[in-house]
């Protein structure tokens, strides 16, 4: 299924650029992933969802199939399995990006395809659930972005011995796979996400098994 979101964030294109394809930085706005490694432009990690009672943990792996910068352009080629197999995910994720005003447009389409008890859901319930998602993401993004700025226009410029020792480091930490410390998130819980249009398809059932369990106490 074919979902498609847009949204406004108010930094300049450059920055939103950056910031965007930054996926250390960003992946704590992300609800319910975990970053667990990053391996040059490849990254490991984790998304937890609930259906009711039941959650499902992906784990998984993604990596950019395409950034230019240029075009303000970047897709990303995303996949995961069920860690108790009942099910997998595999997305490929858009995003592109135009100047509006003194902040950034932003349109995501995401070519989703899911199995197991996710997919019971239906495309009309995942745009909603997808649209909800990202709304958070966005408010989140915002907020460490206006925290990241006061820091800096209230902070003085890095000595240059501070700048070498950094690099230094950087430069370490580039020989292989690096170990992600990232607190493990609350799993979204689908049904209390979708809300209403869920209620709406399956309410009707869910009240008929109510009046059902009712008449059968009284039964008994």
């Amino acid at each position: 299924m074919e979902l498609k979101n847009e949204f406004r964030v108010g930094v300049p294109i450059d920055q939103a650029w950056g910031t965007l394809t930054d996926v250390e930085y960003i992946a704590p706005c992300m609800p319910g992933a975990q970053l667990t490694e990053i391996d040059g432009e490849e990254f490991k990690g984790q998304v937890k969802v609930k259906v009711g009672p039941i959650t499902a943990q992906y784990k998984g792996v993604a990596k950019f199939k395409e950034k230019d910068e240029s075009q303000y352009r970047m897709v990303l080629d995303a996949s995961g399995r069920d860690t108790r197999g009942a099910g997998n995910a595999a997305a490929e994720v858009t995003a592109e990006m135009t100047a509006d005003g003194d902040g950034t447009k932003i349109v995501i389409t995401t070519d989703l395809k899911v199995t197991g008890k996710v997919a019971q859901f239906g495309r009309g319930v995942m745009a909603d659930v997808s649209e909800k998602l990202i709304g958070q993401f966005v408010e989140s993004l915002e907020q460490k972005l206006l925290e990241s700025n006061e820091r800096q226009e209230g902070s003085e410029s890095k000595s240059d011995e501070d700048d070498s020792a950094t690099n230094d480091e950087a430069v370490e930490g580039d020989s292989g796979p690096r170990k992600i410390d990232m607190p493990e998130p609350e799993p979204v819980d689908l049904l209390d996400t979708a809300g209403a249009p869920l209620f709406k398809r399956f309410g009707p059932f869910a009240l008929v098994a109510l009046v059902l369990v009712l008449l059968r106490r009284r039964k008994r």
